[in-house]
């Protein structure tokens, strides 16, 4: 049977699904730092925005493309977007949100690449695969470039 050029290639439910997946980990994610940006210390700020811009940007590009193969994404995340705002909010109360978070938020940024790893092992397509390892790929850039 020939190969219809018209009709895009699909993926099967357990590939979108890894690649919703890390969706909802960017956009819990991107939830922790949007409430970071507004509690931390002047000094900080600006690295909490960088990761915050960051997990924006990729949550788009995932979007996109749960959206191109026929999933709709989940513009609100999980119950953990609600968790990571309260736990930056609580810990804003009993102590400064500066560099010294940093430890945390590798431990939580540990989560969002193994769902790009996940996505990006089970997503069928070379292309696919390339646009997720460069998201991985950017994310560790910038923890790396935050080590300091």
């Amino acid at each position: 049977m020939p190969h219809d050029p018209i009709t895009a290639p699909t993926m099967d439910d357990a590939a979108l699904d890894s690649l919703a997946h890390a969706h909802t980990r960017t956009v819990d994610a991107q939830a922790g730092f949007e409430k970071m940006v507004q509690k931390a210390e002047p000094a900080f700020r600006a690295t909490a925005a960088r990761f915050r811009d960051l997990h924006r940007a990729h949550a788009a590009v995932l979007a996109t493309l749960l959206q191109q193969h026929g999933r709709r994404p989940d513009p609100d995340g999980s119950f953990m977007a609600v968790v990571n705002r309260l736990v930056v909010a609580t810990r804003a109360l009993v102590d400064d949100i500066d560099g010294d978070v940093m430890a945390q938020v590798r431990d939580g940024e540990d989560h969002v690449l193994a769902a790009y790893r996940e996505a990006e092992n089970a997503v069928p397509f070379p292309v696919l695969k390339s646009s997720i390892a460069a998201l991985r790929t950017e994310l560790e850039s910038l923890l790396a470039e935050t080590r300091g």
